[in-house]
């Protein structure tokens, strides 16, 4: 599992972000100042790549962000995938990725669909996250994975998606569909 470092990140992740999020297609500009607004992390099996499936709010809407970041630049990366570079206080410098374009990450997001990975607290080292709920996709099913970029509160999760909470950007309690398995 994880460990959770409390240390600093220079350039932060709000920051990253801030720079990154206006030229993606779904995002909506002009909303103010992003806000940290819940998550949970995913490990990655070899223990190389981090996987935080982040959540950002702005006065007008709830954006799902996951990063997976790295210790040397992705080979192959996507244009547009590289969110930013870091120099994390423990461990160096780490290249962050949009996470649904990296091979990694969007292996452990099938994994978690399909019921195999578990979810981890955003915060705390080998700490389980089950405020996530995951209705794994039926048995045998091919799972390609879809993330909801800007999150709409939803109920229980329908078999094939995952659901989690964050702080809605009003500051309440909200649960939205994070993920989605289709075929």
């Amino acid at each position: 599992m994880a460990m959770i470092h409390q240390t600093t990140v220079t350039p932060g992740k709000l920051e990253m972000l801030a720079e990154w999020l206006p030229k993606q297609d779904w995002f909506r500009p002009g909303g103010g100042e992003l806000a940290r607004a819940g998550g949970f992390r995913l490990d990655d099996p070899a223990g190389e790549v981090g996987i935080e499936v982040y959540v950002v709010t702005d006065d007008r809407a709830a954006y799902l962000v996951p990063m997976a970041y790295r210790g040397a630049p992705l080979e192959g990366a996507p244009e547009g995938a590289l969110i930013g570079v870091t120099e994390h206080g423990v461990l160096g410098t780490r290249w962050f990725y949009d996470a649904e374009q990296d091979p990694v990450a969007h292996a452990q997001f099938a994994e978690l669909l399909a019921g195999r990975a578990v979810p981890q607290h955003q915060d705390e080292s080998d700490t389980v996250d089950d405020t996530v709920a995951v209705a794994a996709a039926p048995e045998g099913a091919a799972v390609t994975v879809t993330l909801r970029r800007e999150l709409t509160p939803a109920g229980e999760p329908a078999p094939g998606e995952v659901v989690a909470g964050y702080t809605a950007p009003d500051g309440s309690a909200a649960r939205a569909v994070f993920l989605t398995a289709g075929a």
